[in-house]
């Protein structure tokens, strides 16, 4: 986002302080929620609780909305600055790559949580083996190594570009601005927007059509239930991520056949860049909002733990009986090691 910024912005509208403030407000609130989604899945899993395959992949979309949203402070002082870098070539470099990964990390996370969806659907005997954390993790670690390949020419190009008033701006530096401009932006657009977009859409319908014909045998109730409230939530997801991301790609691409933006353009090019830094403050309160699984989970990480002792029976001695400590309203599971025995007299 930042390498076109200087380009479609005019100097009114950086002057402006309206989008500074929706900026602003966008990245408190984003940071907060992503924060606390990431304490929510790590505080599960410290408490020895099963980590499943979709807590995988929220955690991973959170922290890779975390770090999109670590930029925004950035693009907030390019804004109150007239469009003027004052950080240094280096770090133009860093945050114009960590920007443009986390855009195409979270477009081909939700490719793959859209594919599990669909194992988990249509196929939920056949492939579980192949639905583990672990499998999980390494199409994580897969997505990364994909997206920095992708990014290359952003890592080559970006750098500071002089402005006329004897500042800088940060920008993608091509060799050839209007061919090469032209070429990045489909670029861009089929590998971050276009192309994960025709394979979600392919794959939600597979499953919608499975589930109106299906007619082998169901599994439990219970696992159907899950899988339902899952499957919104990822088809939730996905929609918000294409409704806050399409507007940017569309005017990228109107973009070049623009030679003068006129104010209006700039606006509606800030706005839809709003939108996409939105989609990473939205996300947290969609999980909360659809996962009543994730609001005890939350509940349960930022709840104190109250531990109370508890005096039980002992079966093996009758003058003796066992002192325990539990969570209040845990489940009471014997377990070698917690009783610690004490004698009472009997009256």
């Amino acid at each position: 986002m930042f390498c076109f910024l200087s380009s479609a912005a005019d100097g009114a509208l950086h002057s402006s302080a309206v989008l500074p403030v929706i900026f602003g407000i966008i990245c408190f609130l984003g940071i907060l929620g992503n924060c606390i989604v990431i304490y929510t899945i790590m505080k599960k899993t410290k408490c020895h609780a099963k980590q499943t395959v979709p807590d995988t992949f929220i955690l991973n979309l959170s922290i890779v909305d975390l770090l999109f949203l670590l930029g925004m402070p950035f693009l907030i002082h390019q804004l109150l600055g007239n469009g003027s870098w004052h950080f240094g070539g280096a770090m133009c470099t860093v945050i114009t790559a960590l920007d443009s990964n986390s855009q195409i990390v979270s477009t081909y996370i939700l490719t793959a949580m859209t594919l599990d969806r669909y194992l988990a659907t249509v196929h939920p005997i056949r492939f579980n083996y192949v639905r583990t954390p672990c499998v999980a993790a390494l199409v994580i670690g897969l997505v990364w190594g994909l997206s920095l390949l992708t990014i290359i020419p952003v890592w080559m190009y970006a750098g500071l570009m002089p402005l006329p008033d004897g500042l800088v701006a940060c920008a993608l530096l091509l060799p050839d601005p209007v061919t090469d401009t032209y070429w990045f932006t489909l670029y861009q657009f089929f590998l971050a927007f276009a192309i994960p977009l025709a394979i979600i859409c392919l794959v939600f319908f597979k499953i919608l059509q499975h589930m109106a014909t299906s007619v082998a045998p169901l599994p439990p109730r219970s696992l159907r239930v899950r899988t339902r409230k899952v499957t919104r939530m990822a088809v939730a997801i996905c929609l918000a991520f294409f409704l806050c991301w399409a507007p940017y790609y569309i005017l990228q691409l109107v973009h070049l056949g623009v030679q003068k933006p006129s104010l209006a353009f700039s606006y509606a090019y800030n706005i839809a860049i709003s939108m996409g830094y939105a989609n990473s403050c939205i996300n947290p309160f969609l999980y909360i909002m659809l996962s009543e699984t994730f609001k005890r989970q939350f509940l349960r990480a930022v709840r104190p733990v109250n531990r109370k002792f508890r005096v039980n029976p002992s079966t093996t001695d009758g003058n003796s009986v066992s002192v325990r400590m539990v969570p209040e309203g845990a489940q009471q599971e014997q377990v070698p090691g917690e009783m610690i025995p004490a004698n009472v007299a009997p009256q």
